[in-house]
């Protein structure tokens, strides 16, 4: 998803309505405090305008629980500019010092519109807010003396307005885009570890099953094979007598797989520290790097987003490191620690501190390190997800290259050896008791 790609969902008409609706509440307390403190200014056009604004959000209140697609969200804020910059033309212009309100309709626009929209508006309040100024109506007090600001000033605050508009719309665009981008791959990231938890249920189900229908399954077959030896003299029903039991052997041989499927699911919920960080090098072993494991501890949680977060590390190290990468595990002072360490460049010192955070460099550039684009939210990701589990991430320079640590309490992702396996499969894989005919 690029920073400039539209939002997910439209803003909605309640936030429009209730954002004029503080407009307009502040405009006439503007006019009021401004009235009796001896400021004179043309109030009943004033008034007319803020009335025509209250009208038509009142008249927009019964939908207010619809959305408004872009267009017409920009229409929306566009009437709020157009009715804000002829306020300003009638109270003063560049001698009102509340014209600087006007950049409220173009931040919004940025924080909830796309790029085209936001333009629009954007170009709108450069063009409203000019004409405003040149051609604003003079702003006296009630003693007759013209309130005036010089004209070096008026330019000065005409053109910190323009400078506000264009910072607010690229910066506030900027920013929502990336935070949508990452709040897409966070969700995108837990939508995977769910699926693989959902995955690790279902083995426990089909075990289930599989021992369930294990007896009656042994019972047709005890069955089948006394009938075959009763009905020898009916050769008419010895080939329908054979193929129940093909039948039901096939049914054996495909419970007995099912049935190991999900018992291997289940075993796996807990799994010896050397074979989750295997699990974790995965692919990233074969990409033409050495990559060394020493693994001293005892057997952890296996859990998926431990795997993803140690997966994303790994494959972090083998982009950058030259020849090696090591994963280094240790079990000390009641804290488990992996350290994955290359003998890349390391990381740039100026970076060490956000290392973690999305986005702590812009993309770079092909020729920094050809084929790679990252933009450190892999690193964000990782964690993210380490960090959910209770570990405490250093990330560090060492030597050639650089080394992430990765450090849990042991409580948090030792595995509860003393919890029941449950019974023992039998010897082809399923529980299917001896019968015999009383």
């Amino acid at each position: 998803m690029s920073p400039d790609a539209p939002r997910a969902e439209p803003i909605r008409m309640r936030t429009l309505i209730i954002l004029r609706w503080v407009a307009i509440a502040g405009q006439l307390a503007t006019v009021v405090v401004a009235w009796s403190i001896g400021l004179r200014f043309a109030i009943w056009p004033v008034l007319l305008l803020i009335g025509i604004s209250a009208l038509i959000n009142s008249r927009l209140q019964a939908r207010a629980s619809s959305r408004v697609n872009y267009d017409r969200a920009a229409g929306q804020l566009g009437f709020d500019l157009l009715q804000m910059s002829l306020l300003i033309w009638l109270t003063g212009g560049p001698s009102n010092p509340f014209a600087l309100l006007v950049l409220a309709p173009v931040t919004i626009a940025a924080t909830s519109l796309p790029k085209r929209q936001t333009a629009m508006v954007g170009l709108a309040t450069i063009l409203l807010i000019s004409i405003a100024f040149r051609f604003a109506l003079p702003l006296r007090h009630s003693d007759g003396l013209q309130l005036a600001v010089p004209p070096l000033l008026a330019l000065g605050h005409w053109m910190a307005i323009l400078i506000g508009v264009v910072f607010l719309a690229v910066y506030t665009h900027r920013v929502v885009a990336e935070l949508s981008v990452t709040s897409q791959a966070l969700f995108s990231t837990q939508m995977a570890l769910a699926r693989e938890q959902r995955l690790q249920h279902l083995g426990g189900v089909v075990a289930a099953t599989a021992h369930e229908l294990g007896t009656p399954l042994a019972t047709i077959k005890l069955i089948a094979g006394e009938l075959n030896d009763e009905l020898a003299d009916r050769p008419d029903l010895a080939g329908d007598l054979a193929e129940l039991r093909r039948s039901t052997d096939r049914c054996g041989a495909i419970l007995r797989a099912m049935g190991q499927a999900g018992k291997d699911d289940l075993l796996l919920h807990s799994a010896p520290l050397r074979v989750v960080l295997e699990e974790a090098v995965g692919i990233h072993g074969q990409r033409g790097h050495q990559v060394f494991i020493t693994a001293l501890g005892p057997d952890i949680r296996r859990d998926p987003g431990v795997i993803h977060g140690l997966r994303n590390l790994i494959q972090n190290a083998v982009d950058f490191a030259a020849a090696e990468v090591h994963v280094d595990a240790v079990e000390l002072d009641g804290h488990l620690s992996i350290t994955i360490s290359d003998d890349g460049p390391g990381y740039p010192p100026a970076l060490l501190a956000r290392l973690g955070d999305p986005y702590p460099t812009p993309r770079r550039s092909p020729n920094s390190r050809p084929g790679y684009e990252g933009m450190g939210l892999g690193l964000f990701i990782a964690k993210t997800l380490l960090e959910r589990s209770g570990a405490v991430l250093e990330f560090a320079n060492e030597g050639p290259g650089a080394s992430v640590t990765v450090i849990w309490p042991t409580a948090r992702i030792l595995a509860d050896t003393r919890r029941p396996l449950g019974a023992n499969p039998s010897q082809d894989g399923l529980d299917i008791k001896p019968l015999t005919k009383s």
